[in-house]
């Protein structure tokens, strides 16, 4: 009705939020193929998934650094702020950095003993560790329709492991590890609103500060577990394209970081949520047809029920948290069941 004028603002925001959520696909994506590859390929067989881990860390460290370094030169590195370490602050993050590397660590391990295809199922249960914890934490409740929900993502949980042993393909230890990242990555979460104040809400300066103590933390790790003498007799350890595949594996998992704030900004935490689901479903089907699986009607139904609870849980709660926005009278009681 406005002619041109309208248009043009709309179709500019509409092809900004397409290439920002096709960025964050793409991005979450192939970074789960390439750690896929360094952590489990058997072309490659280095058996060291808390170096790579490490390296990744350490690299998004260096990025946080240099990046902040040449914030005075302008953009597109102008507004960032300057990082210097700080001992004082460093121990204050520390516990929320022991969760961090607990999760990032617990999800490598998952990825390396299930498949990218069963990779989604293996550690949905993210969502119930929410609601667990925000009542046992934070002492929030959850709606009838929300608990409805988490139950459907337990039932395709539990049909996803049975049919994965049905196929022969099961690894209770992957199992064991993508439950344990769903309960870091929520630990996480609760710990990261507790620390902010430290860094003075700066999520930047929170992911410097805890890939430093992540990379400090790995060492004695690495040692007990023998990694050291791994890479000691490993063969390709000389090899430039092994070391441009990890470079490129921690080069996209500082991106994430980075393209999942952008799809927040320039959409909502809702639709992030909800494209997240989708990009999950387009994930398990990439990877069955790249991997050449071929999968039952039941491990599709697990695969759908795991997505479908995961979406229902994001529109109830989305639904409570508009709610509360629209009604100024809504109860603090009830403005606590929004949860997490």
């Amino acid at each position: 009705e406005g002619g041109g004028g309208r248009r043009a603002p709309f179709l500019l925001r509409a092809l900004r939020i397409a290439v920002v959520v096709c960025l964050y696909w793409f991005t979450s994506i192939a970074m789960v193929f390439l750690n896929k590859y360094l952590l489990d390929s058997p072309s490659l067989r280095l058996d060291a998934p808390l170096f790579v881990t490490f390296f990744q860390c350490a690299l998004t460290a260096a990025l946080c650094l240099g990046l902040s370094l040449g914030a005075a030169c302008g953009p597109p590195c102008a507004g960032l702020p300057p990082l210097r370490l700080d001992p004082k602050v460093s121990r204050s993050v520390l516990p929320l950095s022991a969760v961090f590397i607990s999760m990032v660590t617990s999800n490598n391990l998952c990825l390396k003993h299930v498949g990218v295809a069963f990779y989604n199922v293996g550690r949905s249960l993210t969502t119930v560790f929410n609601v667990l914890l925000s009542y046992l934490l934070l002492k929030q409740t959850t709606s009838l329709y929300a608990l409805l929900a988490c139950g459907v993502i337990i039932g395709g949980f539990w049909l996803g492991v049975d049919q994965e042993g049905a196929e022969g393909t099961l690894s209770w230890t992957g199992i064991f590890f993508g439950i344990l990242a769903s309960l870091c990555v929520s630990l996480n979460a609760i710990y990261t609103k507790k620390v902010l104040p430290v860094v003075d809400g700066s999520i930047w300066r929170l992911t410097f500060y805890n890939n430093v103590n992540a990379c400090v933390l790995f060492f004695p790790l690495m040692m007990l577990l023998g990694e050291f003498r791994t890479l000691y007799n490993f063969d390709k350890l000389g090899s430039p394209s092994f070391w441009g595949m990890m470079t490129l594996g921690g080069v996209f998992g500082f991106a994430i970081g980075y393209v999942t704030g952008l799809q927040i900004k320039f959409t909502s935490p809702l639709t992030h949520n909800v494209s997240g689901t989708a990009k999950a479903c387009a994930q398990t089907v990439l990877a069955v047809i790249y991997f050449e699986e071929t999968k039952s009607f039941l491990w599709w139904t697990s695969n759908l029920m795991v997505l479908g609870g995961s979406f229902a849980y994001t529109w109830v709660k989305g639904l409570e948290m508009r709610k509360v926005q629209e009604d100024p009278n809504v109860k603090s009681g009830e403005r606590n069941e929004t949860g997490v």
